[in-house]
């Protein structure tokens, strides 16, 4: 017996994978099949340059800043993770082209990408990792245009994605401070 598809979708926090996360919901809700979320992640710099230098730390905070770009998606889209479609988030470390046709290996599948919007940064990135899916995956791959008010935002902002709150970004190096009242030493132990 065969699985059922799912609906795959490749997100990253830009306004246009947004967009594909929102058609993604909108196909989940008409069909009733699952949803799956990937987010690709790399460490700055990418593998190689990762494995001159491990910093095993480093390497838990960048897929932690990585799991709260994928609930942040959700955020920013609908306010949080829908609970009305059955959504499962999927962090890959992995390049987005082949997470996402790897993500989506079920010829029952649909795979939803955004297309970006026209650019030299989509050319470079949204472009490849769509022309990749489309050219690579097993199943049926849906390109979802950027949304319209796009194009009337400034160039810089077109492709970004939020960064994490502070707190996430600067976890604390020392201990806390004890409260009133309580030694360091009783609050250390």
């Amino acid at each position: 017996m065969t699985e059922p598809g799912r609906i795959v979708v490749g997100v990253s926090g830009t306004p246009t994978s947004l967009q594909a996360l929102r058609v993604a919901v909108a196909e989940t809700r008409r069909t009733g099949v699952a949803l799956r979320a990937v987010l690709a992640w790399a460490p700055p710099g990418g593998e190689l340059s990762y494995r001159r230098a491990p910093c095993p730390p480093l390497l838990r905070f960048w897929e932690d800043e990585a799991a709260w770009r994928l609930r942040n998606c959700f955020d920013e889209a609908f306010g949080a993770v829908p609970h009305d479609v059955p959504v499962q988030l999927d962090l890959v470390r992995s390049d987005p082209g082949a997470a996402l046709v790897d993500s989506a290996d079920r010829p029952e599948d649909l795979l939803v990408v955004g297309a970006g919007a026209r650019g030299t940064v989509t050319r470079l990135f949204h472009g490849a990792t769509t022309r990749y899916c489309v050219a690579n995956a097993g199943c049926r791959v849906l390109t979802v245009p950027p949304p319209a008010l796009l194009s009337e935002l400034p160039r810089r902002l077109r492709h970004s994605v939020p960064a994490p709150p502070q707190e996430i970004l600067r976890p604390p190096l020392t201990a806390p401070e004890p409260a009133p009242g309580e030694s360091r030493s009783q609050h250390n132990s």
